[in-house]
C-alpha cells in the first residue's frame, strides 16, 4: 500500500512539472520574457489576384538553417496554407535594431525572380502568434519614366516588425518596409545583398479577447480586386455552349419515347419499359449495407482521403 501511494505521488510531480514547463508555449498564448514566439511564413502571390499563390521558399529568401513545417488542421490545408518557420527570430519582448537575417549572393536567375515578383506587386503573408501579417516584396519606380524599358525595379532589404503586447500576451503586429533600404534587381546580374529586420514592441490596453477585431474589420488585402472580364465571359460562354450541346443529346435521345408515350399513353403502360424509363426503378433502390453508409457519410468519415 505504501509503494502504491509513493507512485501515486511521483505521477502527481511529473503531471505538475510538465504543466508548469508548457506554460510559456504558443499553446495558451502567454509567454515570458525572452520567450520565443511562433513566427511562421505561408505563402506569396501576386496582390491583384489572391486566388494565386506559392509557398514562400518558392523565392530565394533567406533560410533558416532548420526549416520546420507546422502540422497544420483541416481548415488550413483545404485553405491552401503552407507554413514553414520563417527566417526571423522575434522573440517576447526583446527589441532588435538591424538584425542581420543573412548575407548572399543572388544569381542572376534569382534576380530575375524576385524582378518578376516586384513587377506584378508580390506580397507575403506570415503568422505570428497565430495572427496574420502581410507586406510587399518590392516597388517599382515609374516617376518620370513614359517607357516601361526605362523602369527600375527595387526589393525591400529590411522588414521593420511593430508588435503589440497587453501583460503576458501579444495583441498585434504590423509589418512594415523600408523605402529607403533597397536592393536593385532591374538588371540581370549577380547581387551581393544583406537582408535585415527590426523589433519594437509596443504596450496596449486592448485584451486578449479582442486581438482578433481588427482583421474581422480590415485586411490589407486588396477589397477591389481588378476585374478579369476577359475570363469571365469565356467561362459563360464556354457553360452556355456545354448546356446546348447536352440539351440537344437529351433531346434527341429522349425524343421517340416523348412522342411514343405523347400519342398512347395507356399502350405505353402495357408495354414492357425502354430507353430512359428502364432505369427508374434502379435510381431509387437502396444499396446494400445502406445503415452502414448513412453513419459513414454522416460523421464525414470520406473526408479521410483529404
Amino acid at each position: 500500500m505504501a509503494g502504491f501511494f509513493v507512485a501515486a505521488v511521483a505521477i502527481s510531480l511529473l503531471v505538475a512539472c510538465s504543466l508548469t514547463q508548457v506554460r510559456s508555449d504558443g499553446s495558451d498564448h502567454r509567454y515570458n520574457v525572452g520567450d520565443p514566439v511562433p513566427l511562421y511564413a505561408n505563402k506569396v502571390g501576386p496582390f491583384q489576384n489572391p486566388s494565386e499563390t506559392y509557398r514562400y521558399f518558392d523565392l530565394p529568401f533567406c533560410v533558416p538553417d532548420h526549416v520546420k513545417e507546422k502540422k497544420e488542421a483541416l481548415g488550413e490545408v483545404l485553405n491552401g496554407d503552407r507554413l514553414v518557420s520563417a527566417p526571423y527570430k522575434i522573440d517576447f519582448l526583446v527589441d532588435k535594431d538591424s538584425e542581420i537575417v543573412c548575407t548572399k549572393k543572388l544569381t542572376k536567375d534569382e534576380v530575375v525572380q524576385f524582378r518578376s515578383a516586384v513587377t506584378r506587386d508580390y506580397y507575403f503573408q506570415m503568422y505570428y502568434d497565430d495572427l496574420p501579417l502581410w507586406g510587399f516584396l518590392g516597388k517599382v519606380d515609374k516617376e518620370g519614366k513614359a517607357d516601361p524599358r526605362d523602369y527600375k525595379y527595387y526589393l525591400f532589404r529590411r522588414l521593420y516588425f511593430e508588435i503589440f503586447y497587453n501583460k503576458d500576451r501579444v495583441i498585434e503586429i504590423n509589418a512594415r518596409t523600408d523605402p529607403s533600404s533597397l536592393i536593385d534587381v532591374t538588371e540581370d546580374k549577380e547581387i551581393d545583398a544583406d537582408f535585415m529586420y527590426t523589433v519594437k514592441w509596443k504596450a496596449t490596453e486592448t485584451t486578449f479577447e479582442k486581438r482578433m477585431e481588427k482583421y474581422s474589420q480590415s485586411s490589407s488585402l486588396p477589397h477591389h480586386l481588378e476585374i478579369h472580364w476577359f475570363s469571365i465571359i469565356n467561362s459563360c460562354v464556354t457553360v452556355l455552349l456545354l448546356t446546348g450541346f447536352l440539351a440537344t443529346i437529351l433531346m434527341r435521345v429522349l425524343k421517340n419515347d416523348f412522342v411514343k408515350y405523347a400519342n398512347d399513353e395507356e399502350a405505353a403502360d402495357d408495354q414492357e419499359e425502354t430507353g430512359w424509363k428502364y432505369i427508374h426503378g434502379d435510381v431509387f433502390r437502396f444499396p446494400k449495407y445502406k445503415s452502414l453508409l448513412a453513419a459513414a457519410l454522416g460523421s464525414g468519415t470520406q473526408l479521410f482521403t483529404l
